[in-house]
């Protein structure tokens, strides 16, 4: 099976790249390497993909290059490319998000509508759910997105609608609930926490920390990506990792794991959802999703991924290689505040 995925480069892409190869598809992934963060370490990402003959890697733009070359001969789209976050679609920027998250997935699918692969399968968000009135929330709930960002996404998956209802082209849209696991982009919560717990700079939490997200480790989304691409669904569907924690846990549970976590109290921001989970039922019904990755493993893994390389120890501390076991948790009162997804 040949495979395009766009945003290859980056968290998710480059994980969902290795995936497709491991399970031997033809894959070519198209990456513009913009600078929401430094592109060497997207570059980076991508090392153990370029090892492979069966891969090859275009640097192009999605609203500068004609899409149709890059998926022609292409069984299967995925569309991961785009401007994420919360916080910074407010603004003079929500103009960056606009065209990186809907003009260009409205190009993608013109040329796809042209060629038509497969199926198409679009990276969308659990922040088209916004403060969801009802948890887990199911793909029936009305969405009500509280940020640009998730307006964004939200016209992406009107898009893939359109164009499956009129044009008869098979598209997915996955909401991806809260994807952590090696590679995190440096912006987001856990990899910001694990950089805190591991003696960088101190973590930002907005609000009491109290607020909860349905973390969904990497391996699971990408698995649940080609199985979507390989079923004959087509619509929208959740993918979460079926046990929503708090902020306050996940930030006890690097403490546990690697070491204290050094906090600064900060008021909550306008666009962060109180609380996300989802309702999986669909996805699994369709094509079998079932995340398989605890929260303690995935941030093992997290952590492992890092240099030095921790060892956990059986009592749930950690051990950095070549240096004496971390000290227990820091007790002292601190300001216990929350995140962004």
């Amino acid at each position: 099976m040949r495979a395009v995925v766009t945003g290859a480069a980056g968290f998710i892409g480059s994980h969902l790249c290795e995936h497709l190869l491991a399970a031997g598809d033809e894959v070519a992934g198209v990456d513009s390497l913009t600078d929401h963060y430094d592109p060497a370490v997207k570059r980076g990402n991508l090392r153990t993909a370029l090892e492979d003959p069966r891969f090859t890697f275009h640097h192009a733009d999605l609203l500068r290059t004609d899409p149709a070359g890059l998926i022609a001969g292409a069984d299967v789209v995925y569309h991961l490319a785009g401007q994420p976050g919360v916080r910074p679609s407010w603004g003079a920027h929500f103009a960056l998000y606009n065209d990186r998250n809907v003009l260009a997935t409205q190009r993608l699918l013109e040329a796809a509508r042209a060629r038509p692969p497969a199926k198409f399968v679009y990276a969308s968000s659990s922040s088209v759910y916004g403060d969801a009135l009802g948890r887990p929330t199911p793909e029936t709930a009305q969405p009500r997105p509280i940020s640009p960002y998730g307006v964004t996404k939200l016209a992406g998956e009107h898009l893939c609608e359109l164009y499956r209802t009129v044009h008869g082209l098979p598209t997915v849209a996955l909401r991806l609930f809260t994807v952590y696991g090696p590679r995190q982009r440096p912006d987001m919560a856990l990899s910001r926490l694990l950089a805190a717990a591991s003696g960088g700079p101190a973590f930002r939490l907005y609000g009491d920390g109290e607020q909860t997200r349905d973390f969904t480790y990497v391996s699971d989304v990408v698995s649940a990506m080609r199985a979507a691409a390989r079923s004959p669904f087509t619509g929208v569907a959740n993918i979460g990792g079926g046990s929503p924690l708090s902020v306050n846990t996940a930030v006890a549970a690097f403490e546990r794991l690697v070491g204290p976590v050094l906090l600064t109290r900060h008021p909550a921001v306008p666009g962060d959802a109180r609380h996300t989970a989802a309702d999986i039922g669909r996805a699994r019904a369709a094509f079998g999703f079932r995340p398989r990755t605890e929260l303690t493993e995935g941030l093992t893994a997290m952590a492992l991924s890092t240099g030095p390389a921790f060892v956990p120890t059986p009592g749930g501390a950690a051990v950095v290689a070549g240096v004496s076991s971390v000290s227990p948790p820091d007790r002292r009162p601190r300001a216990w505040t929350g995140d962004d997804r």
